[in-house]
C-alpha cells in the first residue's frame, strides 16, 4: 500500500475517533436544556463528559494536523475555501469550552443560566456544520486549475449539505443521550433512554435519507454500500438494545453506526480529497495532494511510535472514570453568609 493511501486512511480514523468520541460531547451539551431540569441534573450531565471532553477534542487537532502535513494542497483548499464555516466551528468550541470552565465560578443563577447558554450554542453549531462540510467534501465543489476553492459560503448551503448537517447533528444528539444513559443513575438515567429511542427513530429516518442520496452520488459503490447498510443496522440494533434496557450495547452501537458512516464517506470519496465540481481534471487526490515521500515516511514512523501511547492513556481515562453519577452524588452549594 502506497504511503499516500496509508495516510488518507489515517485521516479517516482520526475523524472516525473525533465524531465518535466528541460526537457524544455535542449530544450531552445540546441536551443541557431536556434532560436538567433543575440545577443538580445540570450538573450530572456536565460530570459525565467533565474527564473527557478535552481529551475528545485532540482528536480534531491531530486530524488537522495530519492533513497539513500529509497533503498540503488538501488542507490549503479546504481551510481557505471552507474558512467561514470552519472559523464559526473554531469560535463554538471556544464559547463551549469556556462554558465548561467557567461555569462553577459563580454560585449565581443567572451566570450559570447564561454558560449554560453558550455551552448549547457551542454544541449545536458544530454538530451542524460538520456535517455541512463534509457532505460537501464529498459531493464536491468548485475548485479552479489552481486548486482554489470559487465558491461562498451559499455555495455550501445546498439542499445535500444541509441534510448532512442535520443528520450528523440528530446522530449527536441520539449518541449523547445514550451516553448519558450510559453514565448516569436515577431519573435522569430512564429519561435519557427514552429519549434516545425517540431520537434514534428520527435520525434512522434522515441518515437513510442522507446515505442513499450519497450512494446514488457516487454511483452506488459497493464497498460505501455495505459500510453504510451496516451502520444503518447497528443504530436499529441501538434502538433496541435502548428498548431493553441495555445502555452499554446501545451506546456501543451509536458509537459503530458513526465509525461505519464516516468510513464509508471516506471510501466514498477515495482516491479524491476534494472533487471538483468545475472539472473532475481539477479534483483534488491522494496523488496531486500529497507531500513528498521522504514527509510521509517521517510522520509514519512518528505515527507508529506515538499513536498507540495516546490511545493507551485516553484509554485509562475512560476507565478510571468508568462509573455511574447520579444527583445523589452533587454536594448542595454552599452559599455565602454575612451575619448580623
Amino acid at each position: 500500500m502506497e504511503l499516500t493511501t496509508v495516510w488518507f486512511s489515517l485521516i479517516a480514523i482520526l475523524w472516525i475517533g473525533y465524531f465518535a468520541l466528541e460526537g457524544f460531547d455535542f449530544g450531552v451539551g445540546m441536551l443541557i436544556p431536556v434532560l436538567g431540569k433543575e440545577e443538580k441534573e445540570r450538573r450530572v450531565l456536565y460530570n459525565t463528559i467533565g474527564p473527557v471532553w478535552d481529551g475528545n477534542e485532540v482528536w480534531v487537532l491531530v486530524a488537522g494536523g495530519a492533513t497539513f502535513a500529509a497533503f498540503p494542497e488538501w488542507y490549503a483548499t479546504l481551510f481557505s475555501g471552507f474558512y467561514l464555516p470552519l472559523l464559526l466551528i473554531l469560535v463554538a468550541l471556544i464559547v463551549r469550552n469556556l462554558a465548561f470552565d467557567y461555569r462553577g465560578k459563580r454560585d449565581d443563577d443567572t451566570w450559570r443560566a447564561r454558560w449554560d447558554a453558550a455551552a448549547i450554542f457551542g454544541s449545536y453549531l458544530p454538530a451542524i456544520l460538520w456535517g455541512v462540510a463534509f457532505a460537501n467534501i464529498v459531493a464536491g465543489v468548485p475548485i479552479d486549475e489552481n486548486k482554489e476553492f470559487t465558491g461562498n459560503l451559499f455555495t455550501l448551503l445546498n439542499p445535500f449539505g444541509l441534510l448532512g448537517g442535520l443528520v450528523t447533528m440528530s446522530l449527536f444528539l441520539t449518541h449523547g443521550a445514550m451516553f448519558v444513559a450510559l453514565k448516569t443513575d436515577g431519573d435522569i438515567r430512564h429519561r435519557a433512554r427514552a429519549l434516545s429511542v425517540k431520537l434514534g427513530l428520527g435520525t434512522a429516518v434522515l441518515a437513510v435519507v442522507f446515505l442513499v442520496w450519497t450512494l446514488a452520488k457516487s454511483g452506488w459503490e459497493v464497498p460505501a454500500l455495505i459500510l453504510f447498510a451496516l451502520a444503518a443496522g447497528s443504530l436499529l440494533g441501538a434502538i433496541f438494545m435502548a428498548q431493553q434496557g441495555r445502555e452499554g450495547w446501545a451506546f456501543v452501537g451509536t458509537f459503530a453506526t458513526i465509525a461505519l458512516a464516516v468510513a464509508g464517506l471516506f471510501v466514498v470519496l477515495f482516491p479524491n480529497v476534494m472533487p471538483s465540481t468545475t472539472d473532475a481534471a481539477y479534483s483534488l487526490t491522494t496523488t496531486n495532494a500529497a507531500a513528498t515521500a521522504y514527509t510521509l515516511k517521517v510522520m509514519t514512523w512518528v505515527a507508529v511510535i506515538f499513536t498507540p501511547i495516546v490511545l493507551a492513556y485516553q484509554s485509562w481515562t475512560y476507565w478510571v472514570f468508568r462509573k455511574r453519577i447520579g444527583t445523589q452524588h452533587i454536594p448542595d452549594p454552599i452559599r455565602d453568609t454575612v451575619s448580623a
